[in-house]
């Protein structure tokens, strides 16, 4: 192997962490243990000192951060943070692959994609979906979109972080993914909090009331797998067979809960916003169908039936 040979190979081992939060210190440790080298640059330079103290390497500028790396991996509160920490190193970026895993719009993210390829950088989108704690575990899966080439020549580092999912090559699906994923995941966290202040005016603890309310929550998946083989098939077909739950009762439900949540003085938000959608689909005259319906509520009105 030739000296050229040697400086590729030695840059495509190595991996740059730019961002360390709890997210970029975990990923850092991972990759760490699974014996890669690698170099790390935060704005707030103290933040680099637990994984330096393991093993890691600080660079001094975002500049020396990515020239110190085939795959740099980005780990920053949006996609903003991306051009104001890289703008001035776009000199070092070409024929390196840029992962960013910041949380931000799909369209911000296709917009970063072509920035990248102007600099000469591959490009990928990912979303981690598991919280610091559980990356590198056997638990741990990211979603990325982008050119497949990059991901299969990174495939191998990518996975020590959680099992990856490559979508396809859109940049901005990953993303999608992503916030598609953290829309059920917060509305249920906010929909567990209703629900046990609903409960506390009746004087019952969070201790006892959010064991019944995630056992509740937990059951959804296999009440939705119970109706159909492939959740989704239906759907996807335009089929909304009411012969289990129709928008009417599921409607009389919500109409109840926003009655009983304005007699407790609490906050109505929520529970108008999910009767708005099954009131929305009876004036349509569709009561009779499934509750699935309710998705011509939130569908654009330009792909609705």
């Amino acid at each position: 192997m030739n000296e050229q040979q040697n400086r590729t190979t030695r840059q495509n081992s190595a991996v740059t962490v730019i961002g360390l939060g709890p997210m970029g210190q975990a990923m850092t440790r991972t990759l760490l243990g699974a014996g890669h080298p690698v170099t790390v640059w935060n704005r707030t330079a103290g933040r680099a000192d637990g994984v330096v103290a393991d093993g890691a390497t600080r660079a001094e500028t975002p500049g020396e951060a990515v020239e110190a790396s085939g795959l740099v991996i980005l780990s920053l509160t949006d996609y903003q943070a991306m051009y104001d920490v890289l703008d001035g190193a776009t000199g070092s970026l070409a024929g390196r692959t840029l992962v960013n895993l910041s949380s931000d719009t799909p369209d911000r993210t296709r917009e970063a994609a072509a920035w990248a390829a102007a600099h000469g950088a591959a490009f990928l989108t990912g979303g981690v979906m598991v919280p610091a704690p559980m990356v590198g575990t056997e638990a741990a899966y990211v979603y990325y979109s982008g050119r497949d080439e990059a991901m299969q020549s990174h495939l191998a580092t990518l996975a020590l972080l959680g099992t990856p999912k490559h979508l396809g090559e859109d940049p901005g699906l990953a993303q999608m993914m992503y916030q598609a994923q953290l829309a059920v995941f917060l509305t249920t966290l906010s929909a567990l909090m209703q629900a046990t202040a609903m409960l506390g005016t009746a004087g019952m603890k969070a201790a006892e009331a959010l064991p019944e309310l995630l056992s509740s929550a937990g059951s959804i998946g296999d009440i939705l797998r119970a109706g159909e083989d492939n959740p989704g098939t239906a759907l996807d077909a335009g089929e909304h067979p009411g012969d289990l739950s129709t928008v009417t009762m599921m409607g009389a439900t919500s109409d109840h809960i926003v009655e009983t949540t304005r007699a407790l003085g609490l906050d109505l938000a929520l529970p108008l916003a999910v009767q708005a959608h099954y009131r929305h689909v009876i004036e349509a005259g569709h009561g009779s169908d499934n509750w699935t319906r309710v998705i011509d509520s939130i569908r654009a009105p330009s792909r609705r039936p």
